[in-house]
């Protein structure tokens, strides 16, 4: 980053990379055979801060770690996950399940119940395995250590095709911090928020109000900006702690170091959940620009990102930018289309109220590959958004089909 007071480098380590946080992953039972129950500690309460899922129906976790962080003014020891179970619309029960979680794991770590987080995945409906549970737990916190942060991304795992972890210091003239994550999800994508579990972590000193605001803004460009099929799970819950063992103190001046390391991370996983979607053969990016706001904007790429007939014809390398614009101009955002043009790739395919069909056979060829860019101009303002999706297969259909069964 030329120019800038800081500069950034990938690394390895992945969610415990950061000082003073370790991790462990155990196969407690949940599962068949595969891991199935992951566990993140930092050495003292770390300042914290989490965004969840905006679905009104909530799973008990997401419940309960919203009243965790409220009742310790985001101060957070440790995160408790387990997959295979999404421990959603289970009543009393599934309540006092994850509330049994959060007393398990702070037993095991010495700490009260409220600096405990609880994260689950899977499917919805079915209680937890809780005698699985109280065995894994007290084992999984002996185990506890650095080095082992491509487990606990194996262990959150459901339909992902493949774990997902990223790590990069960030070098700033007050010193060097680190910065790591994992996350997990492939399908039930459209986060309104983050995506369906995701875990940041670093070692910088920052305080929980301001982690919080960078949070936001991070997840606004990475997992905010993604979606597989615009689906919103019950579970979504994106959490950032940070130690503060680096000794590197962020405050509102050098806020921007600490917001670029976040983002370099969580866009590397967001993208990470794109390209591991459910059926996915095709990434693509829709970028909208000459939106009168960013709200509008964003909404006009969400809905062309979302279109089933845009995902269902890039899969099959149709050039039909008529299903391009009709989803833009079904986003509720007035733009007049005589001002508009469509690309795809490079190639223009519509410009101000008339189609390029001349070019359809360069568009079809380039829609043949892996990686693939729409373009929108709305001739409305100046704000530009770009938001990633994937192609609708068949695949997709399959998998979700049998998802229960």
């Amino acid at each position: 980053m030329a120019g800038s007071p800081y500069s950034i480098a990938a690394t390895g380590g992945g969610v415990a990379a950061p000082e003073g946080f370790t991790s462990a992953a155990r196969h407690c039972g949940i599962k068949a055979s595969a891991l199935d129950l992951a566990l993140l500690a930092a050495d003292a309460p770390a300042a914290a801060a989490g965004i969840f899922t905006q679905n009104f129906v909530k799973a008990a976790p997401v419940l309960l770690d919203q009243a965790h962080l409220a009742a310790t003014g985001g101060r957070v020891r440790a995160i408790v996950v387990n997959s295979g179970c999404a421990n959603a619309c289970t009543g009393d029960q599934g309540t006092a399940d994850a509330a049994e979680m959060a007393a398990l794991t702070g037993a095991a770590l010495g700490c009260p119940a409220e600096q405990v987080m609880v994260c689950s995945t899977g499917v919805i409906g079915v209680n937890l395995k809780m005698d699985a549970l109280r065995t894994g737990i007290p084992v999984a916190a002996k185990t506890l250590a650095r080095g082992q942060g491509l487990e606990a991304a194996k262990a959150i795992m459901t339909t992902d095709r493949g774990p997902k972890e990223h790590a990069v210091v960030v070098t700033t003239p007050a010193g060097r911090f680190t910065v790591g994550g994992m996350a997990k999800g492939a399908g039930m994508i459209e986060p309104n928020m983050a995506t369906m579990l995701g875990f940041l972590t670093t070692d910088a000193a920052v305080e929980p109000a301001l982690l919080r605001r960078v949070l936001v803004d991070v997840a606004r460009e990475s997992f905010n900006a993604i979606t597989i099929d615009g689906d919103t799970s019950t579970n979504d819950s994106l959490f950032v702690l940070a130690s503060g063992r680096s000794g590197v103190t962020i405050d509102e001046a050098s806020a921007e170091a600490l917001r670029a390391g976040l983002k370099e991370v969580a866009l590397e996983l967001a993208m990470a959940i794109v390209r591991g979607g459910e059926g996915v053969t095709k990434v693509v990016g829709v970028r909208v620009h000459g939106g009168a706001t960013e709200p509008a904007a964003r909404q006009v790429a969400r809905t062309i990102a979302n279109s089933l007939l845009v995902k269902t014809a890039i899969h099959g390398a149709d050039p039909n930018w008529g299903r391009i614009l009709a989803a833009a101009g079904r986003a509720g955002v007035p733009f007049n289309p005589r001002e508009a043009t469509v690309h795809v790739g490079d190639i223009l395919l519509f410009e101000n109220g008339l189609p390029h069909d001349d070019k359809a056979p360069l568009a079809a060829e380039y829609l043949k590959g892996d990686t693939i860019h729409i373009t929108v101009r709305l001739g409305s303002g100046t704000e530009e958004v770009t938001v990633w999706t994937c192609d609708l297969s068949a695949e997709y259909v399959r998998i979700n089909g049998e998802y229960r069964t």
